[in-house]
């Protein structure tokens, strides 16, 4: 199985600030800041990460980057992104900036996710959040060698710290799989199924969504009659991305007396990634509680 990805091409003369030999630290560059935590977390003191994508408030479709993006790609010794169609502006990115050197690390293939069609999300599918850290780790050691102990010691550190999380997903799916629920989109999905519960929202209406197209009518008066006849339990709503539709959604969710769950794609500010998802499956728990 490949996890790490090279970029053969010709170097155009763009040299990194750092290599992480003789103590100086390893350029990283991660497309969002999911990502550049667990980078951060693992590298620990031997890593400078940057993030592109960090704005809470940033809908992460429609993302573009600007000259600091570029050049902070430029000097990357390693670059995490998450494929599958999410964060293609990483590949523009590597392009102006091609290096022969460049370690990059595509999520979305080292978990085999196939293509576009694929819900892109992966940072939410907790049972393989190991092998995701594991490629990141994995391309910190390609890059820099000597301190390969450091990583896979950072690798350890960061799976243990998963426990509370793992811990948590299991008490909801003990308690509550099979329970119907509904999400605006996508982005939860595969927690979703991690717990064990139904997502009754039809794919015509969340993937239009994902994709910020409008929905097709029959798809918003499906989602509609999903909320006005309480078929699902909790509604998990994008905080993130709001649209008039999905706004319309959560009131409609909201007036039926059915709980909203916000969750987002990036990591919210002075959390790590532990905290984000923690909280977030703990506020559904609760939800669900109800």
């Amino acid at each position: 199985m490949r996890t790490i990805i090279v970029l053969s091409v010709a170097a155009l003369g763009v040299a990194g600030c750092g290599s992480a030999h003789g103590g100086s630290t390893l350029d990283v560059v991660a497309s969002t800041n999911v990502y550049g935590d667990i980078t951060a977390q693992i590298g620990g003191a031997r890593v400078s990460v940057t993030s592109v994508l960090s704005d809470p408030n940033a809908d992460p479709h429609l993302f573009e980057p600007g000259t600091q993006n570029g050049l902070a790609v430029a000097q990357a010794k390693v670059a995490i992104q998450n494929g599958a169609g999410y964060d293609d502006f990483m590949g523009r990115l590597e392009s102006a900036s091609p290096s022969s050197s460049r370690i990059v690390v595509t999520i979305a293939e080292m978990l085999g996710v196939p293509g576009r069609d694929a819900n892109p999300h992966l940072w939410y599918d907790v049972p393989r959040l190991p092998r995701i850290a594991g490629a990141i780790a994995a391309g910190l050691e390609k890059a820099d060698a000597t301190h390969a102990d450091a990583y896979r010691a950072g690798l350890d550190r960061f799976v243990k710290s998963l426990r509370p999380l793992d811990r948590e997903v299991l008490r909801i799916r003990t308690r509550y799989a099979g329970r119907p629920i509904a999400y605006t989109e996508p982005v939860p999905g595969y927690l979703v199924a991690a717990l064990g519960l139904r997502n009754l929202a039809p794919a015509s209406f969340t993937r239009a969504i994902q994709n910020g197209s409008e929905p097709p009518a029959e798809a918003v008066a499906a989602m509609n009659s999903l909320i006005a006849e309480h078929r699902a339990d909790v509604l998990l709503y994008n905080s993130q991305a709001v649209s008039p539709i999905t706004a319309r959604v959560r009131a409609a969710a909201q007036q039926a007396g059915i709980p909203v769950v916000g969750v987002t794609e990036t990591l919210p500010p002075h959390l790590t990634f532990q905290q984000w998802q923690l909280a977030q499956v703990r506020s559904l728990q609760r939800a669900l509680a109800r």
